[in-house]
């Protein structure tokens, strides 16, 4: 993540992606994507989307895959 955020140009949530869908990275949680985080404000029932802080602590329950739950609540707004 380091390595990649100190690419010019490249952020903190390009680097997570790149680290879901390139590398296979099983446990990263892109708390700054807004549409993760409408998936999960839907899928919780909640009246706003969770702040990033928020789906930081939710995303702990899912931990050692929070890149698996992203795919799913990603294709759940599909």
């Amino acid at each position: 993540m380091a390595a990649l955020v100190n690419v010019r140009g490249i952020g903190r949530w390009s680097a997570e992606i790149f680290l879901i869908f390139q590398l296979g990275r099983l446990d990263i949680l892109p708390v700054d994507d807004v549409g993760l985080r409408n998936a999960v404000g839907k899928a919780y029932g909640l009246a706003n989307a969770p702040t990033a802080s928020e789906l930081l602590e939710l995303g702990e329950k899912w931990r050692p895959y929070r890149s698996m739950a992203s795919w799913y609540l990603w294709w759940s707004l599909g």
